[in-house]
């Protein structure tokens, strides 16, 4: 556990490297954006994101879970299982509590607002996977402790849902192509890349389906799954109504988006 921190960045740039390449290599959509346009943005979020989580909160998530098992937090604390089966169910409760804050990140006007940014990538590739507003980080961080706390979630456990839901964000984000035959496979044990990219269009009941990130069975199971964009993956708009302008993915405007309806020339909500 003391080498948390390096474990996480290994699998998190070994993962993006193979995505990176792999996407293009095998793109499912043409850019309408160029890299240069884009990414400058999406990674300085992701830096400024580590360095306040950092600064705002001074445990990670991992070891507020050693300390929950130290002082017997939480539910599987309480309950004689087999250790394996408790990383196992802390897994999966934790995916279901994701899902769920997902969902509730779209019901809620103002929370919307925050979230809305990471849907305000005009292209969607690797690196929205790891786009999200500073607010909305520290939010989400909040209620995954509490999660942690109320579960009582080995330390395992947590570390592993940590390296897995950043590697599923960057692989179900990515703009890669996936043979037709395998993705109707992948989709029953893993969110894959035509699966989430739904959930970007601007169409907002597409916006508001497939919100899992790791495990798809939440989507089915609530009724939030949608298998397909109407127009297709090919000619879908990727993005949200307001923030089309391509000066909007500067991280400057980036920032204040959840504050701004300046350049809005539709509904709110995409």
């Amino acid at each position: 556990m003391s080498n948390e921190p390096l474990i996480r960045l290994g699998f998190f740039l070994g993962v993006f490297i193979v995505v990176a390449a792999w996407e293009a290599l095998a793109p499912r959509r043409e850019r309408q954006h160029s890299r240069w346009a884009r990414w400058p943005a999406n990674l300085g979020i992701v830096a400024l994101n580590t360095a306040l989580v950092r600064l705002l909160l001074p445990t990670t998530a991992v070891a507020f879970a050693l300390v929950g098992e130290q002082r017997g937090w939480g539910l599987l604390n309480t309950i004689d299982l087999p250790y394996w089966a408790a990383v196992v169910l802390a897994v999966l409760a934790l995916d279901l509590a994701i899902y769920l804050q997902h969902v509730l990140f779209h019901a809620v006007p103002v929370l919307w607002r925050l979230h809305r940014m990471h849907h305000a990538d005009l292209d969607i590739d690797v690196t929205t996977g790891a786009r999200f507003h500073p607010i909305e980080i520290a939010a989400s961080m909040i209620l995954k402790l509490a999660a942690i706390a109320a579960l009582g979630a080995p330390a395992e456990a947590v570390l592993a849902f940590e390296i897995l839901l950043n590697a599923t964000a960057m692989f179900n984000h990515a703009n890669l192509r996936l043979p037709a035959g395998l993705d109707r496979v992948l989709r029953w044990l893993v969110v894959t890349p035509d699966m989430h990219r739904v959930h970007h269009s601007i169409v907002r009941q597409e916006t508001n389906s497939n919100f899992g990130f790791n495990m798809p069975w939440w989507d089915r199971l609530f009724g939030t799954y949608r298998a397909q964009p109407a127009a297709g993956h090919e000619a879908m708009t990727i993005g949200v109504e307001q923030f089309r302008s391509p000066r909007e993915q500067r991280l400057d405007r980036m920032l204040t988006q959840p504050f701004r309806d300046d350049v809005s020339d539709g509904t709110e909500r995409g």
